[in-house]
């Protein structure tokens, strides 16, 4: 249909597909390459830290018997140093095969733009919980999947502004799979409008199946993508989180939230 032609409105929805495309396109491309390869991360990971990850069968031979957390702590701290501080403990009671995770994060300079400027110390020490010994250590600093993780969150800034930035193109794509929604819906549901909305033209110019390419398959990944943008909205924005949960749970009270503390006093038989 020829431009002149079109409603205000439908020129509106044209105008923002076309523009908040061209804002959004590259941010929203780096998000969905950067999360398609975390997607993958433990799988790879398993493989490429085989030997810091899980525990030699000669090793944990001795049994299944697991020495106390305090002493791997300890075992685990000599490593760090004692500038950096165990923080997170990651332990696989149930996985007799697995080491465990002693973590150290410490947060650098708040206002740095990069975001391992904002970041002092993100490193692991891995112990086998069964005989003491170090396996080794990650340092996700330079960690490949580390890097990827914080390209997809924040595209390596300060999470304090490129979550903003992230989040912001990610309602942008939103706006976008609407806008292009509006688009494709059918003006008449006859055979011919039907085909041109649902079919790809194989045997058209070239032009013609850059659209339908475009038109046809944007239609068909549509929901998927518009569900994995609300998903990625209420990681970025606190007002997004509690429209979710007010549309949810139909309600405005949100859930109590419960602290619980173990008490290191108490003494227990093994």
């Amino acid at each position: 249909m020829p431009v002149n032609k079109k409603s205000k409105f439908n020129r509106i929805v044209t105008w923002l597909h076309l523009w908040l495309g061209l804002v959004s396109g590259i941010i929203v491309f780096i998000l969905g390459i950067t999360g398609c390869i975390y997607t993958f991360q433990q799988e790879i990971s398993n493989v490429a830290y085989k030997k810091i990850l899980f525990i030699h069968p000669q090793a944990k031979a001795i049994g299944a018997h697991v020495l106390p957390i305090s002493l791997l702590k300890e075992k685990a701290q000599r490593v760090l140093g004692k500038d950096n501080p165990v923080s997170y403990i990651t332990t696989y009671p149930n996985t007799p095969e697995r080491s465990w995770e002693f973590m150290c994060y410490q947060p650098g300079d708040d206002k740095a733009l990069s975001l391992f400027k904002s970041i002092k110390t993100y490193r692991s020490v891995f112990v086998n919980p069964h005989d003491g010994s170090v396996t080794g250590q990650i340092n996700y600093l330079r960690e490949f999947f580390a890097r990827d993780k914080g390209s997809h969150t924040s595209l390596l800034l300060n999470p304090k502004y490129g979550e903003v930035v992230t989040g912001t193109a990610t309602l942008l794509f939103v706006v976008l799979l609407i806008s292009g929604f509006i688009m494709w819906y059918p003006k008449k549901w006859n055979k011919k409008h039907i085909d041109s909305s649902f079919k790809i033209k194989w045997k058209a110019k070239w032009k013609r199946i850059n659209y339908d390419l475009h038109n046809v398959l944007g239609f068909y990944v549509c929901i998927i993508a518009f569900i994995i943008a609300c998903t990625g909205l209420v990681m970025s924005f606190n007002w997004f989180r509690g429209l979710v949960y007010v549309s949810a749970s139909a309600s405005v009270t949100p859930p109590d939230f419960k602290t619980f503390h173990s008490d290191t006093t108490k003494n227990y038989p093994v």
